[in-house]
């Protein structure tokens, strides 16, 4: 995800954020008893007074923003107009303290501009702004203009229009329809004083104090409280963002299924990290939701359970070792195998050289015996320097964790961070070439990401080949809040060649030996139900086990509000055949705020 630098970028112009194809119309600066905040804010995104300047814009003082880079205050007209399309609040950016208190009814002189978050390179929306201000106090003490409510009742159903193609899909310059669109009703109250009321919490309270809410109670709710986000058409209306203006050390640590009751107030604004946000002025007081981690149940012995763990960027210096260690005993259940994504090398971010990573690896394993599990042994390549993305340095890679009490790894030499893995047809048996080994570590698709782990077990007599995967990311991606309008997902082309590999070795899998058990597991980086999923999938040769769940237990990871899948377990025809496997995603991390890692570890269960 971007980094959440306080360095605020200029304010763009209107020229900078529009595609060539959108139209502005720049008129002359106006007088005070023309120009009003809703004449500013207009009825599309873009202020037709961008880049001019207005002079005495009426409006009272509803909240200052007195930290960070981004300081100012909002102003909203008291009088306003009766289109729904234009928002009769507006930011003034001061970029130092503000100088003016809620309650005080000022006029304002300055440069209307549009601001995006991010850069215009990000895709996201702009804030219309009032810039380089003069500021003259009327009066003070005044009511602030009553909060509009914002609930199931006012929200739209629908998420966004489609995009103008004139316009390279940007909904920029297309007139509001805050009755039939989510993120048109949500533009339509840009810099307005709002409310939300009795509100459950949908994602977590992350380092950043900020949390997500969803004034739609009903909208796609699973049972432990959260909002799921099941296909690209259900973006999930209800959800918002809130920040807080009084001190982050007051900001409530809230799980998902914690509500916050009563009001929660204050100008709607628009950033970066999740678009439209309730910046609060007044904060509900938090009430628990009493959500408890997940414990899976113990596999039988003819059982062989399988899980996949993204443990974050795990390193030595890291305080997580003993809660990781005891969330694979106690809440997993030890599982026989378990494919570890993000495991950096010995000594992390430091870049110099380092690619072993021997003991952050046998510090969790003997974390794991100290917590009461078994003693794992494991298997793993080490990649080349700064090959394989991730934090620069840290040198990520998977690593299989077994337990030798319960199955064997096969062991044939000549595996390296360079050779590829082959199969090879022994007594009519399908065989790795190597193991463990990496599939095509020199295709182009892994380029600057992880290459996938192969290795060759046995279970109770029978053979299994594991696949542990940790494809490329979805940063990059315009979010759902973009101004564009369906988003490009542009990390798709790099993980859909990755996919097209990873189900291209299984295929020679199964053209050796068509009953072969493959399981190909770990953090996929997309959903279930997306292009990279079903390319895994192929033509039958894999199937996503989590896909065995109700659509509203399938997600491993909380992200803006939207449960969703990322991390995944998909299993040839013979194990899917054998109509015994049981798959679980366990929550103990994406729903908490004290995770230890950002995703929930699956498991699947089966007798091969």
């Amino acid at each position: 995800m971007p980094s959440r630098s306080s360095a605020r970028l200029a304010a763009l112009t209107v020229a900078a954020v529009c595609s060539a194809a959108s139209t502005v119309v720049l008129t002359s600066p106006a007088h005070a008893d023309s120009v009003r905040i809703h004449d500013i804010q207009g009825t599309t995104r873009i202020s037709p007074y961008a880049g001019q300047k207005v002079t005495d814009v009426p409006g009272i003082v509803t909240a200052t923003r007195t930290y960070g880079s981004s300081r100012g205050f909002w102003i909203q007209d008291p009088n306003p107009d009766d289109d729904p399309r234009t928002s009769e609040g507006v930011f003034v950016f001061t970029g130092s303290m503000p100088k003016v208190a809620v309650g005080d009814s000022v006029t304002v002189t300055g440069t209307v501009s549009e601001y995006v978050p991010g850069g215009a390179s990000s895709g996201n929306q702009s804030v219309t702004e009032i810039t380089k201000p003069t500021v003259t106090t009327v009066s003070t003490g005044n009511q602030v203009p009553a909060p509009v409510v914002i609930d199931e009742n006012s929200v739209p159903d629908a998420y966004a229009p489609e995009g103008d193609t004139a316009a390279g899909g940007s909904v920029n310059g297309l007139t509001l329809d805050p009755d039939t669109y989510a993120l048109d009703y949500y533009e339509s109250l840009e810099g307005m004083n709002v409310e939300v009321k009795d509100v459950r919490v949908v994602t977590a309270t992350d380092p950043y104090s900020e949390l997500w809410v969803t004034a739609k109670p009903w909208e796609h709710r699973n049972r432990r409280g959260g909002t799921v986000y099941g296909s690209y058409d259900s973006q999930n209306t209800g959800r918002l963002q809130i920040q807080s203006l009084g001190s982050t050390a007051d900001f409530p640590k809230a799980n998902v299924g914690d509500t916050l009751a009563g009001t929660t107030t204050g100008p709607l604004d628009f950033n970066q990290f999740g678009g439209y946000t309730l910046v609060a002025s007044r904060l509900g007081t938090l009430k628990s939701g009493g959500l408890e981690r997940e414990t899976t149940r113990k596999q039988s012995g003819r059982e062989l359970a399988m899980a996949t763990y993204n443990v974050q960027n795990l390193d030595p210096s890291d305080s997580t070792f003993d809660a990781h260690a005891a969330a694979i005993v106690n809440n997993l259940q030890s599982p026989d195998i378990v494919s570890l994504e993000e495991i950096q090398d010995d000594n992390g971010v430091t870049d110099d050289g380092t690619v072993d990573a021997s003991v952050t690896v046998n510090k969790l394993i003997d974390a794991i015996v100290a917590a009461g599990g078994p003693k794992y042994d494991w298997r793993s390549i080490n990649p080349v320097n700064d090959q394989d993305g991730g934090q620069p340095g840290g040198n990520i890679r998977q690593v299989f964790l077994f337990n030798p009490e319960r199955v064997s790894f096969v062991d044939r030499a000549g595996g390296d961070s360079t050779t590829a893995a082959g199969v090879t047809k022994e007594n009519g048996k399908a065989e790795l070439t190597v193991s463990p080994g990496r599939i095509d570590p020199a295709n182009a698709a892994w380029k600057d990401s992880r290459k996938p782990l192969v290795g060759q077990f046995v279970f109770r007599g029978k053979t299994v080949f594991v696949i542990a995967n940790h494809l490329i990311s979805k940063g990059g991606d315009q979010g759902l809040t973009s101004q564009y309008q369906p988003p490009t997902r542009s990390s798709e082309i790099q993980r859909h060649a990755q996919a097209t590999e990873v189900n291209a070795f299984v295929k020679d899998i199964l053209k050796v030996q068509k009953n072969a058990n493959v399981v190909a597991l770990g953090d996929m980086n997309d959903f279930e139900f997306s292009g990279t999923a079903k390319i895994l999938e192929g033509d039958g040769e894999l199937w996503s086990a989590i896909k065995s769940l109700p659509r509203s237990e399938r997600y491993t990871y909380d992200y803006q509000g939207n449960e969703q899948v990322l991390d995944q377990i998909l299993i040839s025809p013979a194990i899917r055949r054998g109509c015994d496997s049981e798959y679980d995603s366990v929550h103990i991390n994406a729903e908490f705020n004290d995770q230890i890692s950002d995703h929930d570890p699956q498991v699947l269960r089966f007798r091969p």
